[in-house]
């Protein structure tokens, strides 16, 4: 058990049955009345951000979580499947436990985080950036780059991607899987 003073970004906490990571947090002591710790917690299975406020030397329940990596194998009826890259160990994976699943190619290497004393996986990150290739987007017209227009632009992994109207077919991207958005042209 670790106390309101151990908090720290990125440690993951059991409140209630469910786990959030600490986004930020900060130590408040107020003139008048006991000091408290007011935080930003993200919950591990929706994603969602609370706002909680812990009274200074409370006791709080720290999960002990670990990132492995996985390489991604392929989908079937029962999910995603990743191979672990060191027992060669197969788990499958549900869509909803994975960020950024849209960008996921076979091969991919992506961290796997595992509640450490169960075993069971809590979710998957993608990296933050990837490189795809466009398959196919609407040829753009020469010349017309002077305005911040976009174009929808299909990518090797079947994801649909807004890119500049200079983008062609066959041109390599770079993918922000947070949020799908284009960031620049790889060559």
């Amino acid at each position: 058990m670790a106390t309101t003073a151990d908090i720290k970004n990125g440690m993951c906490l059991d409140i209630d049955g469910q786990f959030f990571f600490i986004v930020e947090f900060l130590h408040v002591k107020p003139g008048k009345g006991p000091a408290f710790v007011r935080t930003k917690l993200k919950n591990v299975m929706t994603g969602r951000v609370i706002d909680k406020t812990f009274n200074s030397g409370v006791r709080i329940e720290e999960v002990r979580i670990e990132r492995r990596p996985h390489q991604y194998l392929y989908l079937d009826d029962m999910g995603y499947n990743f191979m672990n890259n060191e027992t060669f160990e197969q788990i499958p994976l549900k869509k909803e436990l994975i960020n950024g699943v849209d960008f996921l190619k076979e091969g991919d290497t992506i961290d796997i985080v595992f509640h450490a004393e169960s075993e069971t996986p809590l979710y998957a990150d993608l990296p933050p950036h990837v490189v795809l290739e466009i398959t196919y987007t609407e040829p753009g017209i020469k010349g017309d780059t002077s305005t911040n227009s976009l174009k929808p632009a299909t990518v090797e992994t079947g994801a649909t991607v807004r890119v500049p109207l200079f983008i062609g077919n066959g041109e390599k991207i770079k993918i922000d899987t947070r949020d799908g958005s284009y960031i620049e042209r790889v060559k």
